[in-house]
């Protein structure tokens, strides 16, 4: 087995071997990953923070030994919690950097890290307060960064802020947590999950308090939730069905 860390600030996570191909999630700077299957000039790895599994190019991620993979996978993870920073490399140069990436590995690339830091498991009600750093950060299928993100993009990355691990799709991470009967029963920082009309999970957002929710919808924004699902106030019409609510702290 090889194994692997990413050195650059995003890189994208592709369907298939090619750059033609559709970005699924992206990697940040810091995350590490075991290498599945290696051709040319692209690799097949699975995330260690969530398990996901995709291509990336062989240019863009560096091999790191066994030792350091099991380091970092036993380190309680430190990320980054400037919106937009910079890693400073070893001849001074500087690579910018969103929020939620892993600080870890600087000490392997000989980087260091002048921002705000978080390592620790924060109490539920931070999640909110995190969740609005990315307001109006607009939609991108994939992606994880204020530059752009998806719907469990976001979820995942508030949580992983405060220290807890969703899955990386909202179809597996509404496996995850306590279902709730009602929405009555929901906290500030539970989830929401919607589906289509066959049924599927496709969409999840972030409960807020008074019956609101933060969630991406071609940016994030701050939208009404009630028993039938997401009410935008603009188009005065529900936009997602809600499917159910999950209590994962």
């Amino acid at each position: 087995m090889q194994y692997g860390i990413c050195p650059l600030s995003i890189v994208p996570l592709r369907f298939a071997p090619s750059n033609e191909s559709e970005m699924m999630s992206q990697l940040l700077y810091g995350e590490h990953f075991k290498i599945l299957e290696e051709r040319a000039k692209w690799s097949k790895i699975r995330v260690a923070f969530d398990g996901f599994e995709a291509w990336v190019q062989n240019k863009q991620i560096q091999k790191i030994d066994e030792n350091i993979y099991i380091n970092l996978d036993t380190q309680q993870p430190e990320l980054s919690a400037d919106l937009i920073e910079f890693i400073v490399g070893e001849n001074d140069e500087l690579m910018p950097v969103s929020i939620g990436v892993t600080l870890n590995v600087n000490t392997y690339l000989k980087n260091r890290y002048d921002g705000t830091v978080v390592k620790s498991i924060l109490p539920k009600e931070n999640i909110v307060k995190t969740a609005l750093f990315y307001q109006n950060s607009p939609h991108l299928w994939g992606g994880k960064s204020p530059l752009g993100i998806d719907c469990s993009g976001f979820t995942q990355m508030v949580y992983k802020l405060n220290g807890y691990k969703l899955k990386r799709n909202a179809a597996e991470q509404a496996k995850q947590g306590e279902a709730l009967s009602f929405i009555e029963e929901s906290e500030a920082g539970d989830l929401a999950f919607f589906d289509d009309n066959e049924g599927v999970i496709n969409h999840v957002g972030i409960m807020m308090q008074d019956n609101y929710i933060i969630h991406v919808d071609e940016k994030v924004r701050i939208d009404r939730i009630d028993h039938s699902g997401i009410f935008n106030a603009e188009l005065r019409r529900h936009t997602h069905k809600l499917r159910v609510i999950k209590k994962i702290i």
